[in-house]
């Protein structure tokens, strides 16, 4: 589904490269040191930066020249990104239409979005009248409006206690197998990706050094690097 070939990217001095394959509904935790290039990775991927070499492809297609908005992607970030003036109703159908024009059917699309991450009470509301949790819940309906196979989590849950955290990898988790989305989740807690992800991916120093399936990351047997990092 995401496959990442030879990417370069320079970041002052930094030269960053990633090679990474992600199978359709499949849910990949990214872990690695602060600055070794996790969200650099997954802005790649949605097209925000662009690769000095290399090729992005998503279930088949080069991604050269696409930009953002016309990706296979949705991505969600630690700051939620909610407009503070706006509803929550109207912060979600911006994920359909930025000049909010919809039709029926896409204002029904909105309605169910809510209703699955549970703020339909709250449709009216402003953001600011939510908490952390609930404004993120925010987020994850914009992106179910969207309805792209894609969904890049850059440490969306990070500001929230530990069992609100796992709330809301329930909610990703139960959403991922509903749709079959390709899920690939930049965390600084590795038990949130031990808990929800199948594989991991290690990011050091601009380069994924190992992918592994989750048990074997957190075995005693992983490499000297990962250990090193959880330890």
């Amino acid at each position: 589904m995401i496959k990442l070939e030879n990417v370069g990217f320079r970041y002052e001095d930094m030269v960053m490269n990633f090679d990474l394959q992600a199978a359709k509904g499949e849910l990949v935790g990214i872990i690695g040191p602060s600055g070794a290039g996790k969200s650099t990775l997954l802005s790649l991927i949605a097209g925000f930066d662009l690769p000095i070499s290399g090729r992005i492809s998503i279930a088949g297609v080069d991604m050269e020249g696409v930009v953002p908005d016309q990706r296979p992607v949705s991505m969600i970030f630690q700051d939620h990104n909610s407009f503070a003036h706006l509803d929550v109703w109207t912060n979600v159908a911006l994920g359909i239409s930025p000049d909010l024009k919809l039709d029926p059917q896409q204002r029904e699309r909105v309605d169910t979005a809510l209703a699955r991450v549970g703020l339909s009470d709250f449709r009216a509301r402003k953001p600011t009248e939510l908490s952390g949790g609930e404004r993120q819940r925010i987020a994850i309906a914009r992106a179910l409006v969207r309805d792209k196979p894609v969904l890049l989590l850059d440490e969306p849950f990070t500001a929230l206690g530990p069992a609100l955290r796992r709330d809301m990898l329930d909610l990703i988790k139960e959403i991922q197998k509903e749709k079959q989305l390709t899920v690939l989740m930049v965390t600084h807690q590795p038990e949130d990706a031990k808990y929800a992800a199948s594989k991991i991916a290690f990011v050091q120093d601009g380069r994924i050094t190992d992918v592994l399936p989750t048990r074997q990351f957190f075995a005693d047997k992983a490499p000297a690097g990962i250990r090193a990092y959880l330890a």
